[in-house]
């Protein structure tokens, strides 16, 4: 596994240690196979199926990191190198990518590590699963024979699509088909939060691509992309995998792209100024219905690349008299260090977030000065229950909870996203417990929060996952493209696939 989403508008580092979970670097052999084995990844799903074959696994690398900025170039190469040492003694290979990995020198990361396998071992049988928010590129798509990506997003098929990229690649392997890959991409730039799974039009694109698998294609693939990765190929993508039918694989890639097309205003964000969230905000929690209600950050969400420490959505809630608020999270390990320092029933003033400067956004984010009561420290470690990651220990590093008045907030010292409720009740805090939850979040907090809470009021901060593109400079996106150009002509150009 060598997993990443680049956010390249992010400042966030992505050095080795970021891929490594906390152990300093990412975990290798037979310490990956027992911590990935049974649990609800890609990993684990191509574990199971090769565990059912009469085949002897070897664990080359098992590297992920939460989104952050391009990846280190020192980082890159010692985890490629980790995976073309493998290919090289292997008689098959199994890659766990996410597909929107950009590093200081390679806009396409992915495709660049299957070049180098490819150099190295060019009969290699390779199959790889992708996130669904993949920047599908030609140099990812003619460098394996079988690709997979998820249908859900938030993504709680990991594990599935992983068994249904090994499943076919096993069936390959012995002679029982032969997978024929096509793809094309969109002029679209989908906003992350019109791209949810829950929701149209991404919910029927998604209904169609296992309708399709479920009549017989080998692997039919939506990639929303991810609109944060100011790369050529950004944006969304088909691949479609036949046996041995090019001709229906590229019929239908032609189609679920053309269903996308259409319904391309729909893939459009529309922001509500802050102060209408807040108001909004105020009078839910008196409304009918039971939990609590979430205020959701999703400017400054760390699993789309956020510093996940901009103050604005706070200073809102404060300034609202927002009362019985539980916050996740702020980054910050200067304040975590000064807590503990303080220990556990001190009083202590700090100065939390806006710490990481973002040269991409004309307007900063500011520290906001806090006076509160120490209500805990801890290792910040927990094991995810739901169904995104269940069995994966989560390490959120040193951690301390913040209680400002009836507003307690979580403070870490490793980026991770509130997608499950044990983030707060490996701290102390029951969410159920509180009038709102605020969390810095896009879509994933719905796999474990969205049937607590009684209302969700999204709102517009401050970060690098804005979904208004004109705070942002694309300088690489192959243009026109929707919505930074209106009518994003020059779409049945780019549809062209290129020669086999």
């Amino acid at each position: 596994m060598m997993s990443h989403e680049t956010n390249t508008f992010s400042p966030v580092v992505t050095d080795l240690d970021r891929f490594s979970g906390g152990h300093g670097t990412p975990l290798r052999g037979e310490a990956a196979l027992q911590t990935y084995r049974g649990t609800a990844s890609c990993l684990g799903g191509y574990i199971e199926v090769a565990e059912a074959q009469n085949v002897s696994i070897e664990m080359g690398i098992a590297a992920a990191a939460p989104p952050s900025g391009p990846v280190e170039d020192d980082a890159y190469a010692y985890m490629c190198d980790a995976i073309v040492e493998l290919c090289q003694r292997v008689d098959a290979l199994l890659l766990d990518l996410h597909g929107a990995m950009t590093t200081k020198t390679y806009d396409d990361g992915e495709g660049e590590l299957l070049r180098r396998i490819r150099a190295k071992n060019p009969s290699l049988p390779i199959a790889i699963s992708l996130d669904m928010h993949a920047n599908i590129t030609e140099l990812m798509v003619s460098n394996c024979n079988v690709l997979t990506g998820y249908h859900t997003y938030p993504h709680i098929d990991m594990d599935s699509t992983a068994r249904r990229g090994a499943e076919a690649f096993f069936a390959m392997l012995n002679g029982q088909t032969k997978p024929v890959l096509r793809w094309a991409n969109a002029p679209m730039l989908p906003h992350v939060m019109r791209q949810g799974t829950d929701d149209e039009p991404n919910a029927s694109l998604q209904a169609k691509a296992v309708e399709l698998e479920q009549s017989g294609y080998l692997g039919v693939s939506v990639f929303t992309g991810f609109p944060h990765a100011d790369i050529y190929d950004a944006g969304l993508s088909v691949v479609v995998m036949t046996d041995d039918n090019a001709e229906a694989a590229q019929s239908q890639v032609h189609e679920l792209l053309n269903s996308a097309w259409q319904a391309r205003h729909d893939f459009v964000y529309e922001i509500e100024p802050l102060p209408e969230s807040m108001q909004r905000a105020k009078t839910a929690a008196t409304s009918e219905g039971q939990g609590p209600v979430i205020v959701l950050d999703h400017y400054d969400n760390t699993a789309s690349g956020g510093t996940m420490d901009t103050t604005e959505v706070l200073n809102a809630v404060l300034a609202a008299g927002l009362e019985r608020v539980a916050v996740f999270g702020f980054y910050d390990p200067e304040v975590v260090e000064q807590m503990t320092a303080a220990g556990v029933g001190a009083t202590i003033t700090v100065e939390l977030g806006g710490k990481l400067p973002m040269p991409a956004l004309a307007a900063q984010s500011k520290p906001i000065s806090l006076t509160g009561e120490v209500k805990l420290i801890s290792n910040g470690k927990f094991q995810a229950q739901v169904a995104m990651a269940r069995g994966l220990t989560i390490n959120m590093g040193t951690s301390a909870v913040l209680s400002v008045g009836t507003v307690d907030i979580a403070i870490i010292s490793r980026h991770i996203e509130p997608y499950d409720p044990e983030c707060f009740r490996s701290l102390g805090m029951e969410p159920m417990a509180y009038d709102y939850v605020m969390l810095k979040s896009r879509i994933h907090y719905r796999v474990g929060f969205r049937n607590l809470a009684k209302q969700v009021i999204e709102c517009a901060g401050r970060g690098v996952c804005t979904s208004d593109y004109s705070q942002l400079t694309f300088d690489k996106v192959r243009r026109p493209i929707y919505p930074l150009d209106q009518d994003g002509s020059g779409a049945n150009e780019a549809w062209g696939l290129p020669p086999s």
